[in-house]
């Protein structure tokens, strides 16, 4: 696997991957434009990877406010699950973060999702209880 941050064109595979990864919730701010202004206001945060015939293989999208880290779209593809993709994916957007002067990550998960939650448990990250997710459109 080859493993780089994730530039514009990578959107049209990426959505391909994101739309075939059972438990992925995707919206309207998923479209070029808005993945594209994520990529822009977070540069070299999200990360990619490619099998060796250049493949997209596997997304991270990341960014900050300027005090904690989001994690979206964490997504490998079928075929190249199990050989640590995700893991070095998360592990490279964590550095970034952390280079970038971030302490702290967070990310959402559908509660359905149990290939999500085992994925997230398996590699150290805590389940929050307590806390309420609130959404409004502007």
């Amino acid at each position: 696997m080859r493993y780089r941050p994730m530039v514009e064109e990578d959107y049209d595979a990426a959505r391909r991957l994101w739309e075939n990864t059972a438990g992925m919730g995707l919206s309207d701010a998923d479209s070029r434009e808005g993945i594209l202004q994520f990529l822009a206001r977070n540069p070299g945060l999200s990360q990619v990877c490619e099998e060796e015939d250049g493949t997209l293989a596997g997304t991270a999208m990341c960014g900050h406010d300027g005090r904690r880290g989001y994690m979206y779209h964490v997504a490998v593809s079928t075929s190249c699950r199990g050989k640590g993709a995700g893991r070095e994916l998360v592990s490279r957007a964590l550095a970034a973060l952390h280079e970038a002067g971030i302490a702290k990550c967070h990310l959402m998960v559908i509660e359905g999702n149990a290939l999500g939650r085992g994925f997230w448990s398996g590699t150290g990250w805590q389940e929050r209880e307590g806390l309420v997710l609130f959404s409004q459109n502007t």
